[in-house]
């Protein structure tokens, strides 16, 4: 009998204990930290947390998570730049920028970007937050970040998070909330978005600036997609991936002596001149391109791609990415990778016309994925039994009425002292990095702002970060980027 009424009375303290599963919705939690960058030792603090987003009636709709690092010995922040970092997907959390790019920890990989065990974190010494304070944030739905039912227990509209346009506007309402908590509206801000961030950032540029009346120093776009050109197909969109394949190829010595004895950056422009100069046009005929031509075209990109000439042929000259991934090493025995080619794969069958599997992104989960989980739970003390989307439930995803690189424009022709940082991985075959620079050209037709642009290319892919000696050189550009652009005592005005 007592045994039974202690069975009970256990069970019962169980389901009194027990507490549905969701995550605080305006919380934060601060610990204190040091690192080394450059040799010079920076104090920090780290709020990590979560802050609402409101609906036009004041109602919490939903709360995202973020980690806001801020330099605390440096004093007055009045003047210290702020870097606001996205990454894409959509539906990607925040979780790759900051274990590996610019934050004050990354992850232990080794120097091309493999995983090792034991997985976790180490200082990064090459990180932006000697000049910059940084917050990183998660979009409903990634990392930590949900939407909240209402007092009925009711969830809101989903088009109000899951759309290009959507997701702007709440983010530059939570911006605005996040700006006014912290008190950085003197500040100097900066946003960075990676892939589809990219997308997300060039939208927020005027959203900020018309709807929120904040103004930007500096717009940071890293491996973006600009689907504009992706989605949109044809001759262009074709043909601007060669200098990828070319890249690619070259990295997995599948080139031609006399180009593969080439440094990669001696045959990357001259591939890049003949697909703007004779692969455009010459797709661009279609089935009334001359026989001659067609195989005078095939012959080249042949050469430049690593591919035979029949399969170019094949493809009536209009070669798809995911054809190449699977064909640049079929006879090897392996897939290249999608977001960076450096990586191989091997797939079930050598027959087949795209890869069984991403070969990069398994192995980036491999490390991020526990890493993420040790370093917010462990080290930044924010406890919870919600679980960390590294990749969200979105979709579906309203991709209409997409006019962020436009948007990008506008901002930069108000503001005179937006300047905008591009930077991508060679080997990168989502986003290539001659996509990034024709998005670039286009972006503003005039010329007139073109002195505010600038390219950066890296030897690795799309998270051209995780290679050492890009993660350095890669942060040396954003640290000068926001030294020049910081505008201290400048009239803005042309």
């Amino acid at each position: 009998m007592i045994k039974r009424l202690l069975y009970f009375c256990f069970l019962f303290s169980i389901i009194i204990n027990a507490q549905d599963r969701k995550i605080p919705v305006d919380t934060i939690i601060t610990t204190s930290h040091q690192v080394n960058i450059n040799g010079v030792r920076v104090s920090y603090k780290s709020n990590t947390g979560t802050l609402p987003v409101w609906d036009d009636k004041g109602k919490v709709i939903a709360t995202l998570f973020h980690t806001y690092y801020y330099r605390t010995d440096v004093g007055d922040n009045s003047s210290r730049p702020l870097l606001i970092s996205f990454n894409g997907g959509p539906g990607s959390a925040s979780v790759w920028m900051h274990l590996a790019y610019t934050g004050p920890k990354i992850l232990k990989i080794d120097d091309e970007g493999y995983p090792v065990q034991p997985y976790g974190v180490k200082d990064n010494p090459n990180s932006i937050l000697d000049v910059a304070d940084i917050v990183y944030v998660n979009p409903v739905n990634t990392g930590y970040s949900r939407m909240v039912a209402d007092k009925e227990g009711e969830y809101p509209d989903r088009e109000k998070f899951f759309g290009i346009n959507a997701d702007i506007e709440y983010l530059a309402d939570w911006i605005t909330t996040f700006i006014t908590r912290n008190n950085r509206w003197r500040s100097p801000k900066y946003i960075i978005g990676e892939s589809y961030g990219g997308t997300r950032v060039a939208g927020l540029s005027l959203a900020l600036q018309e709807r929120q009346w904040m103004y930007l120093n500096g717009v940071i776009m890293v491996s973006p997609a600009d689907y504009k050109v992706i989605r949109v197909g044809g001759p262009v969109s074709s043909a601007l991936n060669l200098p990828y394949y070319a890249a690619a190829a070259w990295h997995q010595k599948a080139l031609r002596t006399d180009l593969q004895q080439k440094d990669l950056l001696e045959v990357l422009p001259e591939v890049e001149n003949y697909t703007v100069n004779t692969l455009i046009p010459a797709i661009a005929k279609g089935g009334f391109i001359s026989d001659a031509e067609r195989e005078s075209v095939a012959t080249k990109m042949a050469q430049y791609s690593g591919l035979s000439k029949e399969s170019i042929l094949q493809h009536n000259l209009d070669v798809p990415t995911s054809f190449f991934w699977k064909e640049l090493l079929r006879d090897k025995g392996f897939t290249v990778g999608r977001l960076d080619s450096r990586y191989l794969g091997i797939d079930k069958m050598a027959a087949g016309t795209r890869p069984d599997y991403n070969a990069e992104l398994t192995s980036w989960l491999h490390s991020f994925t526990p890493a993420i989980n040790y370093y917010l739970q462990e080290e930044l003390n924010f406890k919870t039994d919600v679980p960390y989307y590294m990749f969200g439930p979105v979709h579906p995803w309203n991709n209409e009425d997409d006019n962020t690189r436009d948007d990008l424009r506008q901002a930069m022709a108000q503001n005179p002292y937006l300047h905008v940082l591009y930077q991508a991985g060679y080997y990168d075959g989502a986003t290539t990095y001659f996509n990034t620079k024709y998005s670039m050209w286009q972006m503003d037709p005039s010329g007139k702002m073109k002195d505010r642009l600038r390219f950066e290319g890296y030897r690795s892919g799309h998270m051209m970060y995780l290679r050492k000696e890009d993660l350095k050189s890669a942060n040396e550009h954003v640290r000068e980027f926001i030294r020049s652009t910081s505008n201290q005592g400048k009239s803005a005005k042309y």
